[in-house]
């Protein structure tokens, strides 16, 4: 699948949850290409070699960075931007995978997914954290 029908199907993704999260409708569109970006940038990773948990981490980045400037940009909260926008990096099927090896009683299974799901939570996390912190730092209003 090419980088555009990615970007497309985390676009319409991001702008469906948007409307359930109650994002105002003029930033539905913002949200939705905060979203696309991460993913895009997930993909392209991927796709050049690049080993899945850096990947992550940087998409996480982007999608943070992205939020915070359209937060200050267009004088809305960074959560209006960043929880829609990181849907498409939370490992959902990794939640699924554990629960499934949980009913098929594979113990070993469940761990080793469950040890997958926490690793890339843990890069969006980390990801967000640092990005929030180079904000404060960085961006302080003058007075």
């Amino acid at each position: 699948m090419n980088l555009i029908a990615h970007g497309a199907g985390a676009f319409c993704a991001v702008v469906t949850l948007s409307l359930v999260f109650c994002v105002p409708r003029r930033f539905l569109v913002r949200a939705g290409l905060v979203g696309a970006a991460g993913w895009c940038l997930y993909q392209a990773l991927l796709g050049a070699g690049s080993r899945e948990m850096p990947a992550m981490f940087a998409s996480a980045m982007l999608a943070a960075i992205v939020s915070h400037l359209f937060a200050r940009r267009f004088k809305a909260p960074v959560t209006i931007f960043l929880v829609p926008g990181i849907l498409p990096l939370v490992p959902g099927v990794g939640m699924y995978r554990i629960a499934y090896a949980v009913f098929q009683e594979d113990g070993a299974a469940a761990s080793r997914y469950l040890f997958y799901t926490l690793q890339i939570a843990a890069m969006i996390a980390i990801a967000i954290f640092i990005t929030d912190t180079l904000f404060k730092i960085l961006w302080r209003p003058r007075r």
